[in-house]
């Protein structure tokens, strides 16, 4: 007699286990190990107690400070990247690039608006990043500006909201899909961030459309496999200057002649500031590329 093999997606992540949402909408505990390099938005098909991984559309990756390699999330479409007053600089820029060259369409949430400081921090944000990418600035404790981002979530998106401890992301969901009721955690008394609660990855569907993975908070986004002619591309606030191209297609905009990016940044175009970050993470991409070649020719 044959088995029966029914396709799922997993739906939640509690690293020796899967939580499985079946297509007519039952959900089952399948064990894994905790290895196994299943993911949250992960289409399988289920045997017994085997899954097998169907191919993924989309994967998302990060890299921690130590060089840990992570699966933020599978089957993914959109990015929310979530800051608040007192974000550490660089975070932003990373998770753009890292989104862009996983095919997925960044945009950009700041939270806390009730708090003081933000305004300046908008101000900022949007000068930087408005001709990049969207940007939605909300308060999720106070439930105040969440519409536009609902309205945008609701196309049919399924997303996943990724920042560092303490940026509210489990307040935001709590506000966007208040049924699931996330633990929050209390805030620092000395930088006001607060403490990150949420320990497993999970999917939520929301009541007026689209999907959201609650991933656990990071202090930093590395990059993983991210080559030095995507960073030149994908990098924000470059995109705005494509009709004006470089003399070699392979520009890594540093002291290449006829680099139509140095000219900008000349210009006052391109604002120096954003190009001595891309310097910064210029570098740290060669490195990168440098190492995985050096263990390449080893192996």
């Amino acid at each position: 007699m044959s088995s029966f093999t029914p396709n799922g997606l997993i739906v939640a992540h509690h690293g020796i286990s899967v939580e499985v949402l079946f297509e007519n909408d039952t959900r089952r505990m399948v064990r894994v190990k905790r290895n196994s390099g299943h993911v949250v938005g992960d289409n399988v098909v289920v045997t017994g107690e085997v899954l097998k991984r169907l191919p993924r559309r989309t994967e998302l990756q990060r890299r921690d400070a130590r060089g840990g390699i992570h699966l933020v999330g599978a089957n993914l479409d959109v990015l929310g990247i979530v800051v608040a007053p007192q974000s550490p600089g660089g975070f932003i820029d990373r998770a753009i690039v890292a989104a862009r060259s996983a095919e997925l369409q960044p945009f950009l949430v700041i939270n806390k608006c009730d708090l003081d400081g933000t305004a300046e921090l908008l101000v900022e944000l949007s000068g930087l990043y408005g001709g990049s990418v969207p940007i939605f600035p909300l308060s999720a404790s106070e439930q105040s500006g969440l519409a536009p981002l609902e309205k945008f979530l609701s196309e049919g998106h399924r997303g996943a909201f990724v920042g560092t401890t303490g940026v509210g992301k489990s307040s935001l969901l709590n506000a966007l899909c208040p049924e699931i009721d996330l633990k929050v955690g209390a805030l620092s008394s000395y930088n006001s961030m607060g403490r990150h609660t949420t320990t497993v990855s999970t999917l939520h569907a929301l009541a007026g459309g689209g999907e959201l993975v609650d991933t656990p908070g990071f202090r930093d986004f590395g990059l993983v496999d991210i080559t030095v002619e995507e960073l030149a591309e994908y990098f924000p606030g470059f995109e705005d200057h494509r009709d004006v191209a470089c003399k070699f297609r392979n520009c890594r905009h540093r002291t290449e002649p006829g680099c139509a990016v140095l000219t900008l940044v000349e210009q006052g175009r391109i604002p120096a500031e954003r190009y001595n970050t891309y310097m910064e993470i210029l570098k740290e991409v060669e490195t990168l590329q440098a190492a995985a070649r050096s263990r390449d020719w080893k192996n």
